[in-house]
């Protein structure tokens, strides 16, 4: 009797355990922005890739889940606008396009002023963002803008030079003007008489149509999705090179608050969507190419002399920023090696040696 007495109270005490009730799973909102719109490539994979991706493995332990607002194309912020939105509190997680940020974050030009070395996108995002994470330097930017470095983002193959009028060689950029977005308006100052002339991706179409510049800097995927062909119907292949311009972060203060669990969730999936991002470029970068001449453009490729003849017309740009970070008290010197050294073991070799130069002077 009393054993029965004992086994149906085990019983009991294990039902109530059972129907009593279950942990509630933690909601956390989360406001995303970008100012450029949801069409463009890194915008469009943040929602059907970084999204999908956190909200998987959150879903795994049930703790947490995200609710989700995405804000693009202007409404919160203008594409130049998102590291000052994150800053403010504007939105959560940001897409911070970093070269229009040179002063504030000069670091992040590592490979804007190392062009002519590789035009990968998987390789430039790889070695850019372990130079952020092996070097303080980077973080420490984003640190001053109250934000937290998540990953850094390549999400074009090359840049490369389209034309409102054909372009052969390098003798046909001379005495004209060409639209770029930061750095790589330095690309020019070895050209005879070339301007550059600051723009954004979304303002490149009207700035060649209306004649403000002849020529824009842009890469293939870009130039098919915002049709640039309509205007610019001439491309010189001149595979400038591949640039990281995108960089997640989130604001400070709210990743302060942010649970354990969904920080580190958030660091992983950021590293995927780096190297998820660059595949995509690379993978559409010749079938960009093919619907810029579907769309009636036409290709010239530049020759190697030509290529070689524009690196060592530029200042070295490389070993300024570098010397500009020394001087800061950060190791500009060695995050320049260290990256040269990184692409060439992936099996790169630069036209130009960027750091090898700046070593000697």
């Amino acid at each position: 009797m009393l054993k029965s007495l004992v086994k149906g109270a085990g019983l009991g005490l294990a039902l109530g355990v059972m129907a009593g009730p279950a942990l509630a799973t933690e909601t956390i909102k989360a406001v995303v922005i970008d100012g450029y719109p949801a069409r463009a490539l890194w915008v469009k994979e943040f929602t059907e890739f970084f999204i999908p991706e956190v909200d998987r493995r959150l879903a795994e332990t049930g703790n947490y889940k995200m609710d989700w607002q995405e804000s693009y194309g202007g409404t919160i912020v203008k594409p130049k606008g998102v590291l000052e939105g994150i800053k403010l509190g504007l939105g959560d997680i940001g897409i911070v396009t970093t070269i229009f940020h040179s002063s504030k974050l000069p670091s992040q030009a590592l490979s804007a002023v190392t062009p002519f070395v590789a035009a990968d996108a998987r390789a430039v995002a790889k070695a850019v963002d372990e130079i952020a994470k092996e070097y303080p330097a980077m973080q420490a930017e984003f640190d001053a803008q109250n934000q937290v470095y998540l990953a850094t983002g390549v999400v074009l193959d090359t840049y490369q030079v389209f034309s409102r009028e054909p372009v052969n060689s390098l003798s046909d950029l001379e005495g004209s003007k060409v639209a770029g977005a930061g750095m790589n308006l330095r690309y020019l100052e070895g050209i005879d008489g070339a301007a550059g002339v600051r723009g954004g991706l979304t303002d490149f179409y009207n700035m060649v149509q209306t004649g403000l510049v002849d020529h824009a800097m842009l890469w293939p995927e870009a130039a098919s999705t915002f049709k640039i062909a309509e205007v610019a119907p001439y491309m010189l292949k001149a595979d400038l090179g591949a640039v990281n311009s995108k960089t997640i972060t989130v604001n400070k203060d709210y990743w302060e608050k942010l649970p354990d669990e969904v920080k580190q969730v958030l660091q992983d999936v950021a590293v995927e969507y780096r190297d998820h991002v660059a595949g995509i470029a690379m993978d559409r970068a010749q079938a960009s190419r093919d619907a810029y001449v579907a769309a009636g453009g036409t290709i010239v490729e530049m020759s190697p002399e030509e290529r070689k003849a524009w690196a060592m017309s530029m200042p070295n740009i490389a070993a300024e920023w570098a010397k500009g970070l020394d001087d800061a008290g950060q190791p500009g010197t060695e995050m320049l090696q260290a990256y040269m050294a990184k692409l060439k073991d992936a099996g790169f070799e630069p036209v130009r040696d960027w750091a090898a130069e700046a070593a000697t002077n």
